[in-house]
């Protein structure tokens, strides 16, 4: 959106398209935090600034090193241990300790353009509840007037007033403001809640604050126009970094419910699943083939002799109950002797 009250056609930045990783962009400011820390310890000699020894054992106290000399309640208190009052900490700290993590700048450059293409999508609402007397015809915010450097910042110009910044400037506490250019620095320093930063030198630490997601971002129609030369595209290297390529999503659109129970998909979902059932109607049949060629064929006049010998050796096993001797055996099994 250009606030110059003229409609001023740009072409999206390929950046502004770039694939959004939330967990990419935690990581990558977690590591950058650190890289500011300095190196603190405590002292070499804290908490074994005393002459303590053991008593040893047989005056039944434990055998933790303690104060020597007698006439004050220090004497005989443990010393050294860090469960001792006036002893060193467990684990001293040193100044040696991995304080800072190096960060591939590749890593770096892809924190930066899903931290920029993030709010794109979808803006969170504390932007659309802030700006709800200004319509959006769209995001990203974009200043077209150009400004000076002043000891002021620009508020009264007419221009400005009628844009989302300045009802932004004017509340300083609904929303985290970020506006970015070269020659901005003077105008709105002395804003309460507004950073400039070059666009040239975009800072992951304030462009995603915490870690998270989504800072309200003005841009400078200069600033705005150089991020194809920054960033380059999905097929075109950038030019002020060598060799790179913006990151590819392995997904347009990761909503994957979405897209199975979507128009467009349901008929071929119905497609694909009676697919599936004629595959399995098929299945079955060619077992059943297969299972009758391997049976024995049996006529028609051996399966009517089978029936009634059936029936006779069923009454004869029924009648033949006692079987104490083996003969009732032999007369219902059919077996000779």
């Amino acid at each position: 959106m250009a606030t110059d009250g003229a409609t001023t056609a740009l072409a999206l930045p390929s950046v502004m398209k770039a694939p959004i990783r939330p967990d990419i962009v935690n990581h990558t400011h977690a590591n950058m935090a650190k890289n500011r820390r300095q190196p603190y310890a405590v002292s070499k000699k804290t908490g074994h600034q005393t002459s303590a020894e053991s008593w040893g054992t047989g005056r039944a106290v434990s055998r933790i090193p303690r104060v020597p000399g007698g006439g004050t309640h220090r004497a005989g208190q443990g010393a050294f241990g860090n469960m001792c009052r006036g002893g060193r900490m467990f684990a001293p700290t040193k100044i040696w300790r991995r304080w800072h993590n190096k960060i591939t700048v590749n890593l770096k450059i892809y924190a930066i353009a899903s931290a920029i293409a993030a709010p794109l999508p979808s803006p969170p609402s504390s932007w659309l509840a802030a700006t709800a007397s200004i319509l959006f015809p769209r995001f990203p915010l974009l200043l077209a007037i150009p400004l000076k450097a002043s000891r002021r910042p620009p508020l009264p110009s007419k221009p400005l007033s009628r844009s989302a910044l300045i009802l932004m400037l004017r509340r300083p506490r609904t929303a985290t403001r970020f506006v970015l250019g070269s020659k901005l620095v003077k105008a709105f320093r002395n804003v309460p809640g507004v950073e400039v930063i070059n666009v040239e030198r975009l800072n992951l630490l304030k462009l995603a604050p915490g870690g998270h997601l989504g800072r309200f971002v003005v841009w400078t129609k200069s600033a705005f126009e150089k991020l194809d030369s920054i960033y380059g595209s999905f097929d075109k290297p950038s030019e002020k970094k060598k060799g790179y390529l913006l990151p590819r999503a392995k997904m347009v659109n990761a909503d994957v419910p979405r897209i199975i129970n979507s128009d467009e998909l349901n008929p071929y979902a119905k497609t694909a699943r009676r697919m599936a059932l004629l595959a399995e109607e098929q299945r079955v049949k060619a077992k059943k083939e297969k299972l009758d060629k391997k049976r024995k064929q049996i006529s028609k006049e051996a399966a009517t002799t089978i029936k009634p010998s059936g029936k006779v050796w069923y009454q004869t096993m029924i009648s033949d109950s006692n079987y104490t001797e083996f003969e009732n055996f032999t007369k219902w099994l059919g077996v000779s002797q």
